[in-house]
């Protein structure tokens, strides 16, 4: 499946060293030219920031799987899949244009930047209850926070935050590497459980719209008669998946970082060196839907591509010392939100909870301090920490 010319790498993404220290491996498969083949994967991956961002706009290339690749999902998994077979990230347009078109419609800059004094106020709250002595950062501030503001964005009630954490954690996990059955069973009983408690939402806010996201959505619905029931539920369930995981472990790596290496003082600029430096998500994958060249080897349709963000994110080619953490660097050109048409939605969203919680947590814990060295958890592609342990 590779071009034999093709440096051919192996790396298991379970290596213990590696789910510490990834970036050392994408240094040596950046020395392999525009593309390597990672064994362990048996994809072609690109890790130069050009190669990166140029293949996530590419039209040529897509996260809709092709035709003659699609195999049938197993029947222990068969509610997962019907739930990402609605799914905009899993889509290209025409869908994912009308899919896309009434999320941004819905989640609208007025509506983001309003959830600035409730992050405020919520980053507070939990503070003022963290325990005396040690304990982990990231179960009483990264986790609850970002699952809390997505329950009041989309009009559920914040009491089964913790359900909502079970239920996408569990579905999350299908997208590490060599799953078993077992994940499986678990994603699939999580999709059963959240359909039928957004369904129930879904109904409610049909009778009584108010200022949320899901009555938002079914606006949009009725409007143009162009959400279904189950677009709407996958949309739900991809906006709270995808907002909580990946904005969790940013603040944890973030925290962790500025804990170590400083400033304390929170910019934009700051949130978007920790987004490049140690960003959330590690890899985003394409499928090629015709034969592309690339610096010299041919991607063949319907081979899949792995686009290395972490890698792009640290490319000396367009990072001036790309291995230091630099908030001076000025400007958010990394790749950790994608690029092009899949362009993370979320991204003002994420942003905005990072600045504030982190610039009311530095300024109400000036002496925070790290007990232990953070631990990253095995969750590749996803690169978060187990836990941050510290005290003030």
């Amino acid at each position: 499946m590779h071009s034999s010319d093709m440096d051919i790498l192996h790396q298991s993404p379970k290596d213990p060293a590696f789910v510490q220290d990834p970036y050392p491996f994408y240094e040596r498969a950046r020395h392999s030219g525009e593309l390597f083949f990672w064994q362990d994967y048996g994809l072609i991956c690109a890790t130069s920031y050009n190669g990166v961002t140029s293949l996530l706009k590419d039209r040529r290339l897509g996260r809709e799987i092709p035709a003659e690749q699609a195999t049938l999902a197993p029947d222990h998994a068969a509610n997962f899949y019907k739930i990402e077979a609605n799914s905009m990230l899993e889509l290209e347009p025409p869908r994912h244009s009308r899919l896309r078109g009434h999320v941004l419609r819905a989640f609208t800059s007025r509506r983001i930047v309003a959830l600035e004094a409730e992050i405020e106020h919520l980053s507070r709250d939990l503070i003022s209850r963290f325990p005396s002595g040690e304990f982990d950062l990231l179960t009483h501030f990264a986790k609850p926070l970002p699952v809390i503001i997505i329950c009041r964005l989309l009009g559920v009630p914040e009491e089964r935050a913790d359900d909502l954490l079970g239920w996408s954690n569990a579905m999350v996990a299908m997208y590490q590497p060599n799953r078993s059955a077992e994940i499986e069973a678990h994603a699939d009983a999580a999709s059963i459980a959240f359909s039928a408690f957004l369904t129930d939402y879904i109904a409610i806010k049909r009778r009584a719209p108010q200022d949320d996201l899901i009555s938002a959505l079914i606006e949009a619905e009725s409007h143009a008669g162009t959400l279904t029931t189950d677009e709407l539920i996958s949309t739900c369930i991809l906006l709270l998946n995808a907002g909580h995981e990946a904005t969790v472990h940013s603040m944890g790596n973030g925290i962790s970082t500025l804990l170590k290496l400083g400033p304390r003082e929170i910019t934009p600029n700051v949130i978007d060196e920790i987004l490049r430096y140690d960003p959330p998500l590690h890899m985003f994958t394409r499928w090629a839907y015709e034969d592309i060249e690339i610096g010299g080897h041919i991607i063949e349709r319907g081979q899949q591509v792995g686009c290395l963000l972490a890698a792009a994110n640290r490319d000396p080619a367009h990072f001036t010392n790309p291995t230091c953490f630099d908030p001076g660097r000025g400007g958010p050109t990394h790749t950790s939100f994608g690029a092009g048409i899949h362009f993370c939605v979320g991204a003002p969203l994420a942003r905005l909870e990072m600045l504030v919680s982190l610039r009311v947590l530095f300024e109400k814990c000036p002496n925070l301090r790290l007990t232990d060295v953070p631990r990253y958890a095995d969750v590749y592609h996803f690169h978060g920490l187990e836990r941050l342990m510290v005290r003030l």
